[in-house]
């Protein structure tokens, strides 16, 4: 039997809201910064290179808007001054039998930003919503 790479498109967001699948996800990635250093006696006329902290892009969900449905802007209105209602999301991409094959455990997540569907008279798509996240960190489980 053949090993194929993994389809991009069946996957699950557990967010802790409505089980409301969600169209595009993107923002899975982390950083290392480098901190370079160069001891003045130092032989070498180059600096040398350390890893630093590790930093994270924010996670953009996507999803269909419904008649009813503005979770993503009561999660929004949580906020106020320094205090926020964070939630652990996970997202996992599914194999051909629904299971999760990879998952991403993202900590710590809060909205930073909600945007509503653009309108067109003329157009013929679905009104997309999308969140966006910042989170204090992401790991992969198998």
């Amino acid at each position: 039997m053949a090993t194929y790479p993994l389809a991009k498109f069946h996957f699950l967001v557990d967010w802790n809201g409505s089980k409301v699948g969600f169209t595009e996800v993107t923002g899975l990635d982390m950083q290392v910064e480098v901190i370079e250093y160069r001891e003045g006696s130092s032989p070498e006329y180059s600096k040398i290179k350390m890893p630093g902290l590790q930093k994270f892009s924010n996670i953009t969900l996507k999803r269909g808007t419904f008649a009813g449905d503005k979770e993503f802007y009561a999660w929004m209105r949580t906020i106020n001054l320094n205090t926020v209602e964070r939630r652990d999301l996970t997202i996992s991409l599914l194999n051909e039998n629904h299971e999760p094959v990879i998952s991403w455990k993202i900590r710590n997540a809060f909205p930073t930003k909600v945007q509503a569907s653009d309108l067109k008279a003329d157009g013929n798509e679905v009104a997309i919503e999308t969140l966006e996240l910042a989170h204090e960190g992401l790991t992969v489980v198998d």
